[in-house]
């Protein structure tokens, strides 16, 4: 279909029925499948009136650049969501608020990989400043395949002011720098957290490096002196996964 994305795997197709439902225009689902979790997306598409079409395998397969599990979505591009939507997100949600803050990230290719760990981490959105910094394009979408259709990328155009609206909002913010003291495996990442992770070679910048509340570093146990924006985002992503588990 044409100027639209695709979304697709029942986790993402359901948080994305969920949460925008007008934004989908179509719903692909692989024909002879009736099992309890199609059933579900199948009952959500109905209650918001989303067009459903039975197809085979193989144009899932074609459409889809990964397991689409027998669903995918043809949806409108997700627009960034504004500063004023994100703290009326946080006010909505009823756990803990778990952030990606990315200070100046420029390639659209660790974009879209954060976004995915962020996605499948279960972050509730991605922070980044609107100047500096990638936007969401088409590269970054492509990249994060279909998470940026889901979890909400924010651009703001003050990242420090938005760094201390959120600790007043009980936000605890965690800074990766390689010259940190903690680990990030002794670091408690439970709570409300604000992962904040630095660009491509420079890593974060001063003044978002003195707002946040505490470093963090990845222990390197080989030559290499760091790991690339996206792999370092997944890895302290992760590991507050497992403590909030």
């Amino acid at each position: 279909m044409q100027n639209t994305n695709t979304v697709f795997g029942l986790h993402a197709v359901k948080a994305l029925l969920n949460s925008a439902p007008k934004r989908v225009k179509q719903l692909q689902l692989l024909k002879g499948r009736q099992d309890k979790a199609l059933q579900g997306v199948v009952a959500l598409a109905e209650m918001y009136g989303v067009s459903i079409t039975y197809v085979n395998r193989q144009v899932l397969d074609e459409a889809a650049d990964g397991n689409h599990q027998g669903v995918l979505a043809h949806c409108l591009p997700a627009e960034s969501m504004r500063e004023d939507d994100l703290y009326g997100l946080l006010d909505k949600i009823e756990e803990p608020p778990f952030l990606l803050i990315l200070d100046g990230v420029t390639d659209p290719h660790n974009l879209g990989a954060c976004m995915r760990s962020a996605e499948a981490a279960g972050a509730h959105a991605v922070i980044a400043p609107k100047d500096k910094a990638v936007g969401l394009n088409a590269t970054a979408r492509k990249v994060a395949c279909g998470a940026a259709e889901v979890i909400p990328f924010v651009a703001v155009t003050n990242l420090a002011r938005t760094l201390k609206t959120l600790q007043d909002r009980g936000v605890w913010l965690t800074g990766a720098a390689g010259e940190a003291e903690q680990s990030v495996y002794q670091a408690d990442l439970k709570g409300a957290l604000g992962l904040v992770m630095g660009a491509e070679g420079k890593g974060l910048r001063r003044l978002t490096r003195d707002t946040c509340d505490n470093l963090i570093h990845i222990p390197m146990a080989g030559s290499v002196s760091s790991l690339n924006v996206s792999v370092a985002s997944g890895v302290c992503l992760f590991e507050a996964v497992r403590q909030r588990l």
